[in-house]
């Protein structure tokens, strides 16, 4: 199992995804948690996942953190293939459940309801190409697997 989890090679690539998507990410996750960017802070969106959204409270704490935290784990290296993974089950959720309506193109000129899916098309690219090839040089990962 750790072999799995934490094997992955020398190769500058999975560096650099690791690197994108989590500054990506990670925004989203500090407006989420700790209200910056503009955010509204832990209280304010688990109030929007519960009442709003109508996901269970844990699943919004588990978003919470996976955007955080998992970000920041993320760029470091650290359990890539499982983040990743996590990162490409929430992509795929935020589709269904709030974009796929608005078509594939993000909301450029202000003209749709709302925003396409693009992004999370890459975001899960990005994913997918992690658990596939772990995280790479520069990784914790990479010190575990020895």
């Amino acid at each position: 199992m750790k072999k799995i989890l934490f094997n992955t090679s020398e190769s500058a690539s999975p560096l650099l995804l690791r690197i994108f998507l989590a500054l990506v990410i990670f925004p989203h996750g500090a407006q989420k948690l700790l209200g910056w960017f503009g955010g509204f802070g832990y209280t304010g969106t688990m109030s929007y996942f519960t009442d709003h959204v109508g996901l269970p409270y844990v699943i919004g704490f588990l978003i919470i953190l996976l955007e955080s935290i998992g970000a920041i784990l993320l760029l470091t290296g650290f359990a890539t293939r499982f983040l990743a993974g996590f990162f490409l089950v929430l992509a795929v959720g935020i589709i269904v459940t709030s974009h796929w309506e608005n078509g594939f193109f993000m909301n450029w000129y202000g003209n749709q309801a709302g925003e396409g899916y693009e992004y999370f098309l890459l975001w899960i690219g990005m994913a997918l190409a992690l658990v596939y090839s772990g995280a790479g040089r520069y990784s914790f990962d990479r010190l575990l697997s020895r």
